[in-house]
């Protein structure tokens, strides 16, 4: 049976009718128990004595008499029999019941939806048959039983419905995503062990849309950044082979090769965040030594351009995570900074604490950023200025690779124009408020 739905309403039913069948079992075992139980033993044995003086003292009509009171009291019939089983009261032969009740006097047995018991005198001359009336017989209670069992059916489709259902909508987002549709989500709202699944699935068709887009987008970009410095490199091939003093071409050569191994790398990083941000190891650091260190790191290159860099921290927090790429994305966003603050200004760095975390201000006094392409300063290879070369733009990693790393850490990072300059905010919440 392949169907969720089916073998779930079958077993739902099948458990319902073994319990039905299982309660008219242990409701028939209860009645013969308490038929045959010692309280109804001396009862029988009661009316049986007072039948048989009845009898004996006046023949038939007073036992059917006495009989008929038995009747008016209790739910059931009583017949005393001789040893054969003939009536007394009205000659009728009673050996049929009798004989169900079989050779152990006194145990109860079913015969017609009836519960038949006899009784024998001491002397073994006389049986009392009791047939007991039940005040609700199986067929009577047949009607009801089919409602019951028709409403618990209800239910157990709907059960059905709900378990299969979801599953086969998520099964239809499996097959959507693997036929290429990178869009899908499940989107599930339940809050049990499907809705978990649903929502794992998500997690997971998310993070692979993730990779395969930087992969593409990866592959366009560095198709686009290594072709510039690889013409260079053959031309300086050229001059090498042409000229006689070769110093300058090979020191040109050099460049290129480290601008190369320069660009891999930090393509590597910006992947790697891209695609796995739980593969670092996670420490605990103090953010405010971290930003110290990037500002005496970039103090070096604020002085051969003539500018400073100004820091200014109101308190301290611990943080959990990738110490390394946290630095160095607060090192990206300092430099970019540095290459666009005009000489003798500065780069302020301000480190704030807040409710929910810290926050690390960079702020220059350059030009700004038009305010349509604020946004876009984050993506990879994206210069505000596509003619610019590398050596005065970069290549335009350094804030997708902020970006990426405080998004590890759970961060955001955005950019506002601050007339004049540009602010970059990097907000990073408390370990306590994740």
């Amino acid at each position: 049976m392949r169907s969720v739905y089916l073998r779930i309403l079958l077993t739902s039913l099948a458990t319902l009718i073994l319990s039905l069948i299982a309660f008219v079992m242990v409701s028939q075992f209860v009645a013969l128990r308490s038929a045959g139980g010692d309280s109804n033993a001396r009862l029988g044995s009661l009316f049986l004595q007072q039948a048989v003086d009845a009898y004996q003292s006046g023949g038939p009509e007073k036992l059917a008499r006495q009989l008929g009171q038995f009747r008016s009291f209790l739910l059931m019939q009583n017949y005393l029999t001789d040893a054969r089983g003939r009536d007394l009261a009205t000659g009728a032969d009673r050996s049929k019941l009798l004989a169900v009740a079989g050779a152990r006097i006194g145990r109860p047995k079913f015969h017609e939806g009836h519960l038949v018991v006899a009784f024998a005198s001491r002397d073994g001359r006389y049986r009392l048959i009791v047939v007991f009336e039940p005040p609700v017989t199986l067929g009577q209670l047949a009607p009801y039983y089919l409602l019951i069992l028709a409403a618990v059916a209800l239910l157990c489709w709907a059960l059905a419905l709900s378990v299969a259902s979801p599953l086969r909508g998520l099964a239809r987002a499996v097959e959507r995503f693997g036929r290429g549709d990178l869009t899908v989500r499940v989107n599930s709202r339940r809050k049990d062990e499907i809705g978990e699944l649903s929502r794992a699935f998500d997690q997971m068709a998310e993070r692979i849309g993730t990779l395969l887009e930087a992969e593409r987008r990866l592959l366009q970009d560095v198709s686009h950044e290594l072709r510039t410095p690889l013409v260079r490199m053959s031309f300086a091939i050229e001059l090498v082979r042409r000229a006689v003093g070769r110093h300058a071409e090979v020191d040109r050569l050099q460049k290129e090769i480290n601008r190369l191994t320069e660009l891999v790398g930090t393509l590597l990083q910006v992947t790697r965040a891209e695609g796995d941000p739980s593969s670092g190891s996670p420490e605990q650091f103090e953010l405010k030594a971290l930003v110290e260190e990037v500002v005496r790191d970039c103090a070096v290159e604020a002085d051969a351009r003539g500018c400073r860099i100004q820091f200014e921290s109101e308190g301290e927090l611990t943080l959990s995570g990738e110490r390394e790429l946290l630095r160095r994305a607060v090192e990206n966003i300092v430099r970019n900074g540095l290459r666009y603050t005009p000489p003798s200004s500065s780069v302020d760095v301000r480190l704030a604490l807040f409710a929910g975390g810290a926050r690390i201000i960079v702020r220059d006094y350059g030009a700004g950023v038009p305010e349509d392409l604020v946004d876009k300063i984050f993506h990879p290879f994206f210069r505000v200025d596509d003619s610019r070369s590398a050596s005065t733009g970069g290549v335009g990693l350094g804030l997708a690779i902020a970006q990426r790393a405080i998004s590890v850490h759970h961060g955001v990072l955005r950019a506002e124009n601050a007339n004049p300059g540009l602010r970059v905010v990097i907000e990073l919440p408390r370990p306590d408020a994740l």
